[in-house]
């Protein structure tokens, strides 16, 4: 790797993998040490092709839940199998990882501004900024830049653009499927919301088994399939669909509840 090689967003390559290398270290203990990462389906993760590969997955904290991403990604192309003993996988990282999030989150401090580079593919939320309902077009330019990430690498996105559970999947995440035709991962995370803060940076409780399932690609037939079926699809596989909620305790419910008002920090 050239020392002055960058990505299609001019980021420099070495200063990249420097970033996944500390910032990955640093966090290691988060899921392995102060909690248990518990991992499900990783050898999905070495039989996928190097690019144009599209995880979707339900969203609990700003953070935690892509970083956790990184490392089991990593640690699964270095041969680690549903684990992420020792972090010598970081030495060499996939550097063409990418992440969808918020313009906003990304600008909000130094932290967030250090993970953009190590891969943000920032987008404007179309439906809310600044903790304010809005309503404005989509910028061609976001779905630009996700499509060139695809082309280069791999992109996580969390399609219902929310860490609160239960919200319906944005469309614009299936029209990007089809204008793309990725291969689509679904991963269903837990456990994040409860370990860490909103922003997932500070660590809430100690002790808390999150778990990463990462499922089969999805059957997807891009030119036939509407954006509606692609839609519930993607509920399904996250397992964010409405009808998840009929099988789940009423009390549960509430608890679900109850902790997303305690994982509310000020700052």
């Amino acid at each position: 790797m050239g020392l002055f090689k960058t990505n299609p967003f001019g980021h420099y390559l070495i200063i990249k993998k420097w970033l996944i290398r500390i910032m990955g270290v640093m966090s290691h203990r988060r899921y392995r040490g102060f909690n248990a990462l518990q991992i499900d389906g990783s050898e999905i993760i070495t039989a996928l092709p190097g690019t144009n590969v599209l995880f979707v997955s339900n969203h609990q904290t700003y953070f935690a839940d892509v970083v956790a991403m990184f490392h089991v990604f990593n640690a699964s192309l270095s041969g680690r199998v549903d684990s992420i003993k020792n972090v010598g996988y970081l030495w060499d990282p996939k550097l063409n990882i990418y992440y969808v999030a918020a313009s906003e989150t990304m600008r909000s401090g130094l932290l967030p501004r250090i993970m953009a580079y190590a891969g943000a593919v920032s987008v404007n939320r179309t439906w809310r900024s600044k903790g304010q309902e809005i309503d404005r077009p989509v910028n061609l330019s976001d779905t630009e830049n996700i499509g060139i990430a695809l082309h280069d690498g791999w992109v996580i996105t969390f399609p219902q653009g929310t860490t609160k559970p239960w919200k319906p999947i944005r469309k614009g995440t299936a029209h990007i499927i089809k204008q793309y035709k990725p291969v689509v991962v679904p991963i269903v995370i837990d456990g994040f919301r409860r370990s860490f803060d909103k922003k997932g940076i500070r660590i809430k409780k100690r002790g808390i088994l999150q778990t990463m399932e990462i499922k089969e690609p999805l059957d997807i037939d891009y030119e036939n399939d509407s954006v509606e079926d692609i839609v519930e699809m993607i509920e399904y596989a996250i397992e964010q669909h409405p009808s998840f909620l009929k099988v789940i305790p009423a009390e549960e419910l509430k608890k679900e509840e109850e902790l997303n008002q305690t994982r509310r920090w000020d700052y």
